[in-house]
C-alpha cells in the first residue's frame, strides 16, 4: 500500500477496534442493515464493523443493487426488508441522493444515514432535505458511525414500539407504522415531510404550532434554511388533504401565530 492510501484510510482503520459503552442498549443481534457503497475497502470495513456489533448486514455496490434488495412484491404493507440503510451518495447507476428520494416518494420510512465525501453545508442540508435521517462526512471514525447507528436504530426502536395503530380527524385516517394515509376513503400519496407534518397535527389536533416548532420538530433543530419551507409543505399538504385548498377545513392558519388542525 502506498503512503497515499494510508493517510486515507487511517482515520477509518485506526478506529475499527472501538467497541460500544457497556450500557448502550443491546437492540442490534437481530436488526438488519443495508450498506450501498462503491468504495470495497469501505464497504468491507464497514461491514465487519457492525457485524461485529451482532447486525445482520447485506451490501450492494450500486443504488439499482439496493433497489433491487428493497424492493420485494411478496411485501406486506408496513413490512420492510432492512431496520437501517446507510447510503453513500456517489453511486453509479442510480445515486444516492436519488435513491433517498425515491425511498421516501414510496412511503419508506427505515432510517438512512448517508456517508459522503461531500461535505459543505449545501451538501448535508441537501442529503436532510430530500429524506436522509443523518449524514456522515468521510473520512470518518468507525466509533462515531457505529454509535450514529445504533442512535437511528435506537430512535426508530422506540417509535415503532410506541406508534399508535392509526389516528383519525375528520375524513382523515392516518396509520403511521405503515406510512398510510386515507381522505374520504381514498389513499394518498405524501412526501416524507408532508406525512410528518400530518401526523404531528393529528397527534395533537386543534393545536397550535408555530413555524419555529414545525421546523424543530419535522426537519430537525439543526435544519438551516428558510423558515417559509414551512409555508410552502402547508400549501403541499393542503392540495392533498382539501376537497377546496382555498378555503382549508383541516388545516387552518392562525395568523400571528402558524398552523393547528381543525
Amino acid at each position: 500500500m502506498n503512503k497515499v492510501s494510508q493517510n486515507t484510510l487511517n482515520p477509518v482503520m485506526l478506529s475499527i477496534e472501538s467497541r460500544p459503552y457497556t450500557d448502550a442498549p443491546q437492540l442490534g443481534q437481530t436488526q438488519r442493515v443495508l450498506i450501498v457503497e462503491d468504495e470495497h475497502l469501505i464497504r468491507e470495513m464497514v461491514t465487519l464493523a457492525l457485524e461485529d456489533e451482532g447486525y445482520q448486514v447485506q451490501t450492494a455496490i450500486d443504488g439499482q443493487t439496493a433497489l433491487t434488495f428493497l424492493s420485494d412484491p411478496q411485501r406486506q404493507p408496513g413490512e420492510f426488508p432492512f431496520d437501517l440503510i446507510i447510503l453513500d451518495l456517489m453511486l453509479p447507476q442510480v445515486n444516492g441522493l436519488d435513491l433517498c428520494r425515491l425511498l421516501r416518494q414510496q412511503g419508506n420510512p427505515v432510517p438512512i444515514l448517508i456517508l459522503s465525501a461531500k461535505g459543505s453545508e449545501t451538501d448535508r442540508v441537501l442529503g436532510l432535505e430530500v429524506g436522509a435521517d443523518d449524514y456522515l462526512t468521510k473520512p470518518f471514525s468507525m466509533r462515531e458511525l457505529v454509535a450514529r447507528c445504533r442512535a437511528l436504530l435506537r430512535r426508530n426502536h422506540y417509535n415503532v414500539v410506541n406508534k399508535p395503530l392509526r389516528f383519525e380527524f375528520g375524513d382523515i385516517i392516518l396509520y403511521p407504522q405503515q406510512c398510510r394515509v386515507l381522505v374520504r376513503g381514498e389513499e394518498i400519496n405524501l412526501a416524507p415531510k408532508e406525512f410528518r407534518l400530518l401526523e404531528l397535527f393529528m397527534k395533537s389536533p386543534r393545536r397550535v404550532w408555530s413555524r419555529e416548532q414545525l421546523l424543530d420538530r419535522v426537519w430537525g433543530f439543526d435544519f438551516v434554511g428558510d423558515s417559509k419551507t414551512v409555508d410552502v409543505h402547508i400549501r403541499w399538504l393542503r392540495e392533498k388533504l382539501e376537497a377546496d385548498p382555498s378555503h382549508p377545513q383541516y388545516i387552518i392558519t392562525v395568523r400571528g401565530f402558524g398552523y393547528r388542525l381543525g
